[in-house]
């Protein structure tokens, strides 16, 4: 044996852990046991240690999805819980920015793993090399491992920023040549995350004069009450103040959308009625939410004059819209103070029916959908709502859903019932396609009790029609219903109407996908539906079926999009 080998062993005859394996434990022992990636030499120290230790290593086929995998994960989970993320550096890590971005706007924590170019190669243009600050703008932190000693801290701190409120992605470059060496690792701070302060108790119970004086108030919840856990306590201030819930993008969900004061999601096809609602009312809560300019229409809806708007950044207070008072707090903590601090709804001062208000957006929105439907005229195609009507029926209630981008998703967030937070995941302001799919794997991972379908449209399965194959090669049992109408049609429909362009200027009627063809070329069982009535039970077939499975249904590539129907005034 070496001098460098005796020296690289511990007291007694147990070789000192490689810096690549001390990182998978500490993975473990934060509770991380599952990692997406695609594994290239460099990551190869992390992928024995990972073997080693019967870590679930998911290898996708291309980096894009892996950081999606990895946000769907967490945000079908409680609060806190989390992937992690392995990728070569340079094309792997930049694939992987996608999702990275994606996780920071929706503030979900995942630690992502990239092995960067050996120290003493850097700055001489090696292999994939990429200046390790490309990637500060899309994720919470980003940390260079510089000293192989502190390759562990770094993690174990990283694990705790991406759980910290507000949460989110946090990058971690080690060197290759780091992972395989033997390094004695410095002891990681024990610390856990910071809980956010308590809401001040003067704000609080101004808050509560301010809601309980309102004849119609209104509350519009975002994702930050998703991330904090706060369905509980926003449904008891809802009831307290027999107010409607409106929710964003994020919020879908957070009131469980059977609830009587649920009012519908505010999004680009958001409806009249719902709109309506929001500016109708004396005064609103704004919960756990930016108000960005997706969810607003760039600011152009309008929201009650006197509005209380919550949330864990300062500078998202009265940005848009001018606010009575704002509240940095974490939406858990605020609400229920807020619900501590209100009357009871008995001694409220007179409140104008939130649960008919509620009631009325919903039957509006109903009758939208009833106008759409083509179910009496028997060689029509179908329409999107009347697809999701069936899936809805066929799905069971504590299924976990992911909704793709694209002109669809409108639609799926407009009429597609969420029964819970961690029941519905979609990508908010980043908007970007190519979710639907990979969110379903890490969600089917985090809860392997249950039901995952994955709705997408073909334009985004195409983004990421190669974790098909993920699917099946893993044996992850997800459901895809795809809607193949053969079009970018939300953007043939606006290139039609406002540029005049010829219809489906940007569809591929004449040279379809078909998506059966490629599932099962991928050895994923598929089915295609052309009637209304064989979705539910094509539905029902392909969750009863072991393994993946998925279902093409051909939806009408001429229907109303959403973003228009649903804001007529003309009807």
């Amino acid at each position: 044996m070496s001098e460098s080998e005796r020296s690289e062993r511990t007291r007694g005859d147990a070789p000192r852990p490689t810096v690549g394996e001390a990182v998978v434990d500490c993975l473990l022992e934060h509770g991380i046991d599952t990692v997406f990636g695609i594994p290239g030499k460099q990551t190869l120290p992390l992928n024995r240690a990972l073997a080693d230790r019967d870590a679930r290593f998911v290898v996708a086929r291309h980096e894009t999805a892996v950081t999606h995998q990895a946000w769907g994960y967490a945000e079908s989970s409680e609060p806190g819980e989390m992937a992690a993320t392995v990728v070569v550096p340079g094309p792997g890590d930049m694939n992987a920015m996608n999702g990275l971005k994606n996780a920071v706007n929706d503030a979900v924590p995942l630690v992502h793993l990239a092995v960067e170019t050996e120290r003493d190669v850097r700055g001489g243009d090696g292999i994939h090399e990429t200046p390790p600050d490309t990637y500060d703008n899309v994720v919470k932190e980003n940390v260079l491992v510089e000293s192989p000693a502190g390759a562990v801290a770094a993690v174990a701190d990283a694990i705790r920023v991406a759980r910290e409120p507000p949460q989110g992605p946090v990058r971690v470059g080690i060197p290759k040549d780091v992972l395989a060496s033997r390094t004695p690792q410095a002891t990681p701070t024990d610390r856990g995350s910071t809980p956010p302060a308590d809401p001040p108790a003067v704000a609080t119970s101004e808050a509560a004069d301010l809601l309980a004086a309102a004849e119609a108030p209104v509350i519009l919840a975002g994702g930050g009450v998703r991330r904090a856990g706060a369905t509980a306590t926003l449904k008891r201030v809802a009831e307290r103040l027999d107010a409607p819930v409106v929710t964003t993008y994020k919020g879908k969900g957070t009131l469980p959308e059977t609830h009587p004061l649920s009012a519908g999601v505010l999004c680009g096809g958001a409806s009249v009625e719902l709109r309506a609602l929001l500016a109708a009312a004396d005064a609103g809560l704004v919960v756990g939410s930016d108000l960005d300019a997706v969810a607003t229409a760039t600011w152009s809806v309008e929201l009650p004059e006197t509005l209380v708007h919550a949330t864990l950044d300062a500078d998202d207070i009265g940005f848009g819209y001018e606010t009575a008072l704002g509240i940095v707090a974490d939406a858990d903590r605020f609400l229920t103070d807020l619900a501590d601090a209100l009357p009871e709804a008995g001694e409220l001062p007179a409140t104008s029916g939130g649960t008919e208000r509620a009631a009325a957006v919903r039957e509006a929105d109903r009758e939208r959908f009833t106008a759409l439907s083509t179910a009496d005229e028997p060689d029509a195609p179908m329409r999107s709502v009347e697809v999701l009507r069936e899936v809805r029926a066929a799905v069971p209630e504590d299924a976990v859903v992911t909704a793709d981008a694209g002109g669809f998703r409108l639609w799926t967030l407009v009429s597609f019932p969420a029964a819970g937070p961690q029941s519905y995941v979609n990508p908010g302001s980043w908007a970007t396609m190519g979710t639907g799919l990979p969110s379903a794997m890490g969600a089917a991972l985090a809860n392997p009790d249950r039901d995952v379908v994955s709705l997408t449209g073909d334009g985004g399965l195409m983004m990421c029609v190669h974790e098909l194959h993920t699917l099946a090669s893993e044996g992850i049992d997800v459901t895809v219903v795809a809607l193949n109408n053969a079009d970018y049609a939300i953007i043939s429909e606006e290139a039609e109407r406002s540029y005049g362009f010829d219809p489906q200027a940007y569809g591929w009627a004449e040279t379809g996908i078909d998506l059966v063809a490629v599932a099962e070329g991928m050895g994923v069982s598929a089915e295609r539906v052309s009637q209304r009535d064989a979705v539910a039970g094509a539905v029902e077939d392909a969750l009863g079926h072991e393994g993946p499975a998925l279902v093409e249904v051909i939806p009408d590539p001429d229907e109303p999009q959403a973003s228009e129907w649903m804001t007529r005034t003309d009807r």
